[in-house]
C-alpha cells in the first residue's frame, strides 16, 4: 500500500528548493544516486515560479499522424477524470512517443483547463507553445523546447507507466521541479524529508558561514566541512537507524 502524503507534507516539501530535495533523499539509501530524477532533456519553461510539488497523472502522446479516432481536447476530459484516483494534486505528466518530436504537447487551453482542476504543472518530454500566455498563469511547465505548431496532437494513454527524462513515471508518483530539475519522492519518506532539509541547511552553513568569515583560513575552512560532514553523517545514521 502506498503511504500516505498530506496537504501539510506537500506544503513543507514546496518550501525547498528540488537540489536540497534530492541531497534529503540521498541519506536514505533507498536508491542509486544516479536514478529518480530526470536528466537535463527536461527544462522549466518558467525558472523564476516556486517549486512544484504533486503527483504523477501521465500519459502518453502523439501528434505526427492524425489519430485513428478522437482528438487530444477530448482526451482531455478523461485526463481530468482520472484526476480522481491520484492521490493528491495532480502534476500532469506526457511521454511523447513521436521521434523527433513533431509539434507541441501543450498550449495555453491545456494548461489553463489542467490548472482549472487543479493540477500543480505540467512535464513532457516533448514540446510546449504559448508560453507568453502560459506564462502569467503562474503553471509550472518542463519541457524539452518549444514548437510553435500543435500537429496533430492527440493522447493515447492515460495513467500508463511513461518515461520522461530518462526515468520511469508511475501513476501517483510523488514529483518535485524547480529551474533546477525535476525529481521523484518515495512516499514512505516524504513527511521526513522537510526536517532532513532543514538540517542539511544548518550542515551547509558551517561552511558557507565560515566562508563568510574575513580572517577565513584554509584549515579553518577544512574544519568548518568536517563538521558539515559529521553533522550530515549523524543524520543519515538516525534515518537508517528508523527505516
Amino acid at each position: 500500500m502506498t503511504t500516505p502524503v498530506t496537504p501539510q507534507t506537500l506544503t513543507e516539501l514546496a518550501l525547498f528548493d528540488t537540489p536540497t530535495i534530492c541531497n534529503a533523499v540521498e541519506l536514505w539509501d533507498l536508491r542509486p544516486r544516479n536514478e529518480g530524477y530526470m536528466n537535463s532533456s527536461i527544462r522549466a519553461c518558467f525558472p523564476d515560479l516556486p517549486p512544484m510539488v504533486g503527483f504523477a497523472l501521465t500519459s502518453t502522446f502523439r501528434s505526427q499522424k492524425p489519430p485513428r479516432g478522437g482528438d487530444a481536447y477530448g482526451s482531455m476530459g478523461a485526463q481530468v477524470e482520472a484526476m480522481a484516483s491520484i492521490p493528491g494534486p495532480p502534476v500532469i505528466v506526457f511521454q511523447d512517443l513521436d521521434e523527433p518530436v513533431a509539434s507541441a504537447t501543450f498550449g495555453e487551453v491545456m494548461c489553463t483547463t489542467y490548472q482549472s482542476f487543479g493540477a500543480q504543472g505540467i512535464i513532457t518530454s516533448g514540446a510546449g507553445r504559448d508560453l507568453d500566455q502560459v506564462a502569467p498563469l503562474k503553471f509550472p511547465a518542463f519541457t524539452s523546447g518549444s514548437i510553435a505548431a500543435h500537429g496533430y496532437c492527440h493522447i493515447l494513454a492515460i495513467n500508463v507507466p511513461v518515461t520522461v527524462g530518462g526515468i520511469t513515471i508511475y501513476p501517483g508518483d510523488l514529483l518535485h521541479g524547480d529551474r533546477n530539475g525535476v525529481s521523484t519522492i518515495p512516499p514512505e519518506i516524504a513527511s521526513e524529508v522537510p526536517d532532513v532539509c532543514r538540517e542539511l541547511a544548518k550542515a551547509e552553513a558551517m561552511v558557507l558561514g565560515y566562508l563568510k568569515d574575513p580572517a577565513r583560513t584554509v584549515a579553518g575552512f577544512n574544519d568548518a566541512r568536517k563538521a558539515c560532514a559529521a553533522h550530515i553523517a549523524e543524520v543519515r545514521s538516525r534515518l537508517l537507524k528508523t527505516h
